[in-house]
């Protein structure tokens, strides 16, 4: 079996290596060897150096301010998806009636698109906004800002849920039955087994909410483009603006996508080491 499987690999992996080299790691080059360079196609290309760089972060504010309104947004959509899809997933295996329909439901936005998601959620919020106060979204910078993190905790809540239920399916029983003969109290249970033996599936909910709260887009275009005066653009917005939306400026955009890419590589890459070394072997 070994020996078939060793034959015929390279026939199995090579469409796919071929469609992942074409579409993903061939463009991936370009863009960042585009990223040194002026142009307006990818044909005339002008070598510019490190230029496109510096113009990111000192003749465009917006771009630094966008990284800020990112990171925050980043910190508090990231604690605030995690805390509520805990809770659910403890409470959703506990074997109360109706489990299976309330898993779905509160799955079910996250295959809901981020453009349409917006802009639902855009009529839901300025129909409370301006029958309370008489504004929209647009208003101010605090009200966009809140409600893109209820928009994305509204979408991802689900989907961290069913990754914690995974994970605290797969915790022996013995561990809890044991625990419970000694004595131990719900909370202790949970703090003192639960959470360390469920660490590969933290690591995974972390690393997709912090990763997916970087890269918004759909939602950010889609519930306040930015408004007001780009207060609330996130930096894959900023980037997409500045690329599509001023002329001259697409090796800038191209920069501000490579540096952009190294954050959040990097960030993500830090997380992971960080998780990964609470994690016990079941």
């Amino acid at each position: 079996m070994s020996k078939t499987l060793k034959k015929y690999f390279p026939i199995f992996v090579l469409p796919t290596l071929l469609a992942f080299t074409i579409s993903f790691l061939i463009p991936f080059i370009m863009g960042i060897g585009l990223s040194f360079t002026e142009f307006r196609t990818v044909i005339d290309a002008r070598w510019v150096g490190l230029s496109n760089y510096v113009r990111a972060f000192t003749a465009d504010t917006k771009f630094i301010e966008a990284l800020w309104f990112t990171a925050r947004f980043a910190v508090v959509s990231v604690v605030l998806i995690n805390l509520l899809a805990f809770p659910l997933a403890l409470l959703l295996t506990r074997g109360i009636r109706g489990t299976n329909l309330f898993r779905t439901a509160f799955f079910m936005p996250n295959l809901i698109g981020g453009i349409v998601l917006g802009y639902i959620w855009q009529l839901i919020i300025n129909g409370i906004l301006i029958a309370l106060f008489g504004v929209d979204i647009t208003f101010s910078a605090k009200y966009g800002f809140w409600g893109l993190v209820v928009v994305l905790n509204w979408q991802m809540i689900g989907y961290m849920m069913i990754i914690y239920i995974a994970g605290i399916q797969n915790i022996p029983k013995e561990l809890n039955e044991a625990a419970a003969i000694d004595g131990a109290s719900r909370s202790q249970t949970i703090f003192k087994i639960t959470i360390p033996m469920m660490m590969p599936s933290i690591t995974i909910c972390t690393f997709l909410t912090l990763t997916n709260s970087f890269k918004l887009f759909d939602q950010n275009l889609a519930l306040t483009n930015g408004a007001p005066g780009d207060k609330t653009q996130m930096l894959a917005l900023d980037i997409y603006k500045t690329f599509y939306g001023r002329v001259g400026w697409e090796g800038v955009g191209q920069a501000k996508a490579v540096v952009f890419f190294l954050l959040v590589a990097i960030i993500a890459f830090v997380q992971l080491r960080l998780t990964r070394t609470k994690e016990v072997e079941s």
